[in-house]
């Protein structure tokens, strides 16, 4: 071999020679070419200058390597910690993509006039994506543990507590009456009432909010667990609740239909939350609307859930998105997020001091008021099962879970009534 590649030597040196001048020969006529046409010999310097400067090395900021290694620890904690997969993809990977760098003017800008991601983000700061999801989620709720045992819709509505506190306490750092109500709902753990209620009173934080919501929600398995066990005794913990009772076709029925008017008399602001909301539920228990009850709870809520995420993610450019405001938003969110699974497990002791021994409620489902479903209910469950291996609390916890969903609703409809 090595007396082949002796032999070979002066024929690899004339190939060399060869190849190099022939990259000359093509260099040359190129510059010839870009010289003609402009009438300087720069043209193709000032080429690549002008496509260096849309690069995105060009444009490069430490802050928006920040912002894309936030997403990429959202899709980590998804895949590897399954925290609410389904938000945090879509949302990671939209941070990924809002935060690769680009000359402005280019037309790909998010918050660029009439680009393909302005568009899709119109759904967004337009708040007519909320209702969609409220139509999925009313088609995918079963709303029988709590018409079983209605009480426990006062832990739903306890649980919203966190929502007006977190408002007085945003409005007493400087933000406006407006932004703090939009801050505020962040403690109802409802990514798209928060997004419904910021298009209203504050869209220019809208992507924050949005974010601080959904994040929120995602990390409800690492946040609730401490507050539950820190207000509760062992003993609290696990004590059994009945079975809930059989409920029949025609109160299922009746339910979305009542609760519809109940709760948009109280508050007709929330409407098109709660419309969409009872009407998935009653596309479902009518059993004569199958189709469109399917077509709601798989097809539509996961369209509108990939656009959604992905769109909230890509809102969060840096130089929009690290603020101080930003930080302070996060801030609050974890503090109303707090306060409301307190009152939600407080309210559930409370409770037990006017109930009979025997149908006692387990203070752990209270922290399943705030809106998050059916993650909250979960954690319940978990919590429950630590306790007691045989206690089984997720049938239980699902009816403060759904009565937060109305809960968080009623409680924007109200502050948008109050703030606009």
């Amino acid at each position: 071999m090595k007396y082949y590649l002796k032999l070979n030597r002066p024929m690899n040196r004339k190939i060399k020679r060869f190849t190099f001048t022939l990259l000359l020969i093509s260099l040359f006529s190129v510059m010839q070419v870009f010289g003609q046409n402009s009438g300087t010999g720069n043209a193709i310097l000032e080429s690549l200058n002008t496509f260096w400067a849309s690069t995105g090395f060009a444009n490069f900021a430490f802050k928006n390597l920040s912002m894309i290694a936030v997403g990429i620890i959202f899709i980590i904690l998804a895949v590897k910690k399954g925290w609410e997969p389904l938000l945090l993809v879509p949302i990671g990977f939209g941070m990924i993509v809002g935060n690769i760098p680009f000359s402005t003017g280019s037309g790909i800008g998010i918050y660029e006039e009439g680009s393909v991601l302005n568009i899709l983000y119109s759904g967004v700061v337009k708040g007519w994506y909320p209702p969609l999801i409220f139509l999925g989620i009313g088609a995918m709720t079963d709303f029988s543990s709590l018409i079983s045992n209605p009480k426990l819709m006062l832990l739903g509505a306890a649980a919203q507590v966190g929502i007006f506190l977190t408002f007085l306490g945003a409005f007493a750092i400087g933000f406006t009456p407006q932004q703090a109500g939009a801050i505020g709902i962040i403690g109802g753990a409802d990514g798209p009432t928060a997004i419904f209620l910021s298009s209203k009173l504050a869209p220019e934080m809208i992507g924050t909010i949005a974010v601080t919501a959904y994040s929120y929600m995602a990390l409800i398995p690492l946040l609730q667990p401490p507050v539950m066990r820190l207000l509760t005794t062992k003993k609290e913990r696990v004590i059994r609740m009945k079975p809930p009772r059989a409920v029949s076709k025609t109160e299922k029925i009746a339910f979305p239909i009542i609760g519809l008017i109940l709760t948009a008399f109280i508050s007709p602001s929330a409407l098109p939350l709660l419309g969409m909301l009872f009407l998935g539920n009653l596309l479902k228990e009518s059993t004569v609307t199958e189709r469109l009850a399917e077509t709601a709870r798989f097809a539509l809520i996961n369209s509108i859930t990939i656009i959604l995420g992905f769109t909230v993610g890509a809102s969060t450019q840096a130089d929009r998105f690290i603020t101080w405001d930003s930080l302070k938003i996060f801030g609050l969110g974890a503090i109303s997020f707090i306060i409301a699974t307190a009152c939600g497990v407080l309210f559930a002791k409370v409770m037990n001091l006017f109930l009979k021994e025997g149908n006692k409620v387990n203070p752990l489902i209270g922290s399943a008021g705030v809106s998050a479903v059916p993650a909250a209910a979960r954690v319940s469950q978990e919590q429950g099962l630590q306790a007691d291996k045989t206690n089984h609390l997720l049938m239980h916890a699902m009816a403060p879970n759904v009565a937060g969903v109305i809960g968080s609703a009623v409680a924007a409809g109200i502050l948008l009534s109050l703030l606009t």
